[in-house]
């Protein structure tokens, strides 16, 4: 399936108010490995060694690499089109952003 090919039985606009606070879909799993973090860096120029230098990072309280905070959240995207079921007669959506994200 392409990207752009949405999954499970498209929902009708009107229905969703009655799905607030219901679990509508989960997404799968995504690996943050290290070679993902070294890409993000690369490709982010954050090149902070608690990210990319594992034999410093372990020596912090984190006892070695963590993911950046950018790369988590730059992940929410792929996880909500995985998660979220098509809605009837919507052809296109596009991500303007995250409200009130901390």
């Amino acid at each position: 399936m392409s990207r752009t090919e949405r999954k499970g039985t498209p929902t009708p606009v009107a229905d969703l108010p009655g799905l607030i606070g219901q679990e509508i879909g989960v997404s799968r799993w995504i690996t943050v490995d290290q070679a993902r973090i070294d890409a993000f860096a690369e490709i982010t120029e954050d090149r902070q060694f608690i990210h990319i230098d594992p034999v410093a990072a372990a020596q912090t309280p984190f006892g070695g690499t963590i993911a950046h905070g950018f790369l988590t959240l730059s992940l929410l995207s792929a996880m909500t089109y995985d998660a979220v079921p098509p809605l009837e007669g919507v052809v296109m959506g596009v991500n303007y952003g995250f409200d009130k994200l901390r």
